[in-house]
């Protein structure tokens, strides 16, 4: 039985507002200040202050020596794609339920990306399908922790060494999310992480790339510095400032990184407010997964997250279709997620699957995602009402 909600709202029928969105980007305070720092400075292109400062921040917070700021999380998957090395014929192992940019970064320098399945609980890459994807022309593995949940990193890493492989972290979700009291993003050779305005920490556009101890920095900057010595001629490494290796333009302006610092200077408050959401939704939802009405997510213990998503699993696609739909009518914008990529047409064209994909052909097509963003409040109690009364008018519960 659903538990029952005492109090009635009135319900606007204008459909481009909706009373609650999906997502609205936070604004934290100092971006104006930070914004106008940097255009007094009349430093406004990348590698100023402002990009130290972020590309600082995240150092320290994951323990990494290095760390370089990027236009988009997909430029940093494209960056790590070429630092792994990767050419025609190459094949990355990586999940299918993910955003295009994942493959997009593999495709883009001739690789092939090769789909497992996904774990039913976590809705990541299932580690224990990896080692049998892997062939003479495996380069490396990408990894996405969705939802801001960690994959199981010590099983993948430990394949990943006996094959000889490179793994990089898609944690375009999982900033300050931990793994076995280690942070997302260095529990790889290298992290990607995003902060386009859907993500809990944002710059509008953005990205960032995290590399480990074993991924060359210089390297790293050539190729972010359209394939120039900038950095080694700026240190005073080098007395010629040239072409040196094939590269692309990957730095943000000062403009966005004024903003991102902003930002990143309240993390942990961002956080902490979209766990306190997060949390609201997992207990108010808890009789309704009693009931065998919906599944709620599922953390494993070593892992901490982020509330970066809240979704469930309905027991159909045609429920879960209904479900989205009539909440929409309540004036609350839910929404579903990825279409696998494997199923897509570019993924039919450009990629291959290993094994049954069998977890990945049906939950994603039973996956609501509930609106979450930073300062809700008690929005989130008119979204548990809809999703309840949209399932009790489908189920009749």
């Amino acid at each position: 039985m659903l538990p029952r909600w005492s109090r009635k709202h009135h319900h606007h029928e204008d459909s481009v507002h909706p009373a609650v969105p999906f997502n609205r980007a936070p604004i934290v305070g100092r971006e104006i200040e930070l914004i106008t720092e940097a255009l007094q400075s009349r430093h406004l292109a990348a590698d100023g202050v402002h990009s130290r400062w972020c590309q600082n921040w995240i150092c320290e917070r994951l323990s990494v020596p290095n760390a370089l700021l990027t236009t988009s999380c997909t430029k940093a998957l494209e960056l790590a794609a070429m630092l792994c090395d990767i050419g025609p014929g190459d094949e990355v192992i990586m999940p299918s339920f993910t955003f295009v940019s994942t493959a997009n970064a593999v495709v883009m320098q001739g690789g092939t990306p090769v789909f497992v399945d996904m774990r039913p609980d976590t809705l990541n890459i299932d580690e224990a399908l990896v080692e049998d994807a892997i062939t003479p022309r495996t380069k490396a593995i990408f990894v996405v922790h969705y939802a801001g949940v960690c994959a199981d990193m010590d099983a993948i890493n430990a394949i990943a060494r006996h094959h000889g492989l490179v793994v990089v972290e898609d944690a375009a979700q999982a900033i300050l999310s931990t793994y076995k009291g280690r942070p997302a993003g260095a529990l790889a050779d290298m992290g990607c992480f995003s902060f386009h305005e859907t993500k809990n920490i944002v710059s509008g556009e953005g990205g960032a790339i995290a590399l480990s101890p074993k991924v060359p920095y210089l390297k790293a900057r050539v190729i972010a510095e359209k394939g120039t010595n900038r950095t080694a001629f700026m240190l005073g490494q080098v007395d010629k400032y040239t072409w040196v290796d094939k590269g692309s333009s990957l730095l943000p302006s000062e403009i966005t990184a004024a903003f991102l610092q902003a930002q990143l200077e309240q993390a942990e408050a961002i956080i902490a407010d979209r766990m306190a959401t997060w949390s609201f939704y997992h207990s108010a939802l808890a009789e309704a997964e009693k009931a065998g009405l919906l599944r709620r997510p599922i953390v494993p213990v070593e892992c901490t997250h982020n509330a970066h998503i809240y979704y469930v699993l309905l027991p159909s696609q045609q429920l879960r279709n209904d479900v989205i739909a009539d909440m929409k009518a309540r004036n609350v914008s839910a929404t579903f997620h990825y279409i696998p990529l494997h199923s897509s047409p570019a993924g039919k064209k450009l990629t291959r699957t290993h094994g049954a994909m069998t977890n990945t052909d049906t939950l994603p097509d039973r996956l609501v995602r509930l609106p979450l963003w930073y300062g809700m409040g008690t929005a989130a109690e008119l979204a548990v009402e809809a999703l309840l009364e949209a399932l009790r008018a489908k189920v009749g519960a």
